[in-house]
């Protein structure tokens, strides 16, 4: 817990809990950082390696998403310690043991994150009432089914791109990590005219410089097998994406996959992360000094947040991808007409806009009361 109150700030944590329950095995984390402006929402990961520092630090940068999205929401993520592959019973059986755990935790609503989906968060539902991506038979806008991130992401790229040297009708894209979201980035920036010419998932990275047929890598991928397996293309080892001669990288896997000791690697001009936290900053302080331009996380990848938000309400899901247009395209020019003109680092940007939100709100309240 020491390196947690080396994060601890005026914004949060305003609790972590450690769960578990003997019964059924379950070991689970619980961060909730900051609800200021509403009860905490953010996803629930499962995975067996996931520490406390990283679900605060996941927790943080759902606080300062929900906020820059202009959400009604605080920040908040959980992680249960299990691999995410479990056969279906024991999975429910963990999924249902952590709901009857943060049951009592109110100013938590839970929702899917890497390792969980629709079904696990109906799961989480019928225990304790309280979840959002569940299944449309339940009344919920399945955003991994819908790509709500992805098409929030191919938004702030296409946003992004009038502010550097990059045209995205042929523009070279690639996607490190392959599941939803990358998958549903991949399909809409194809619509729009680029080309995916790298792609990563756990077994390895499929490279080819004429282009990637989008629909076969994701049919490949639902058929259970790796996108190294497509017919064309050159299998290179997982961490192989970084080395790819781009214009546009998405991390859309893991946090701190880009890192001082490989960030000399990265041949883009262009970077909009789909993952949480998928570069340290002393990563991203690199990239701003030599010309590449990152979108931050919590700007770029809030599509799934914003669509959970439309579904909690009871909205539709023409709702849902017309409230995730609306705030990435304003969000995302905002920042990056203040970082262009300032010449400052846009996640700087980003975060004093998401902070400006909160204190407005904390203000607010003060003056009420």
């Amino acid at each position: 817990m020491e390196t947690i109150f080396r994060f601890a700030d005026d914004l949060g944590p305003a609790k972590i809990v450690h769960l578990y329950d003997p019964r059924t095995g379950l070991k689970a984390i619980l961060a909730i950082d900051n609800v200021a402006l509403g009860a905490a929402i953010g996803g629930v990961r499962m995975a067996p390696d996931v520490t406390t520092e990283e679900v605060f630090r996941l927790a943080r940068a759902m606080t300062l998403k929900n906020a820059a999205a202009n959400l009604p929401h605080g920040g908040g993520k959980a992680a249960i310690l299990a691999d995410p592959k479990l056969p279906r019973g024991e999975k429910e059986q963990l999924m249902r043991a952590f709901a009857r755990a943060i049951a009592p935790f109110t100013d938590y609503i839970p929702g899917p994150d890497m390792g969980t989906d629709e079904q696990c968060m109906a799961w989480v539902y019928g225990e304790m009432g309280r979840a959002i991506g569940l299944p449309a038979q339940m009344g919920g806008i399945p955003l991994d089914e819908i790509g709500a991130t992805g098409f929030g992401l191919a938004i702030a790229t296409e946003v992004a791109t009038g502010y550097c040297d990059v045209e995205l009708e042929g523009a070279r894209v690639v996607v490190q990590g392959f599941g939803s979201v990358g998958q549903h980035v991949a399909k809409f920036l194809a619509e729009k005219g680029a080309i995916l010419v790298g792609v990563t998932d756990s077994q390895g990275t499929l490279f080819d410089p004429d282009g990637i047929d989008v629909a076969m890598a994701i049919a490949l991928k639902r058929s259970g097998r790796s996108v190294i397996d497509l017919p064309r293309g050159k299998a290179l080892d997982r961490d192989g994406a970084i080395d790819i001669e781009c214009e546009i990288w998405i991390p859309a896997a893991r946090p701190d996959v880009v890192r001082l000791d490989n960030i000399d690697r990265l041949q883009a001009k262009l970077v909009v992360q789909g993952a949480n936290i998928p570069f340290t900053a002393a990563a991203e302080e690199i990239c701003h000094a030599q010309n590449i331009l990152v979108i931050p996380d919590f700007i770029a990848n809030a599509g799934g947040v914003i669509c959970g938000a439309v579904e909690y309400r009871g909205g539709t899901q023409a709702d849902a991808f017309e409230a995730i247009e609306r705030e990435i395209r304003v969000n995302t020019a905002a920042m990056l007409d203040e970082a262009v003109q300032a010449g400052r680092l846009p996640r700087h940007v980003a975060i004093e806009l998401a902070r400006s939100r909160i204190r407005a709100r904390q203000d607010n309240r003060m003056s009420v009361s």
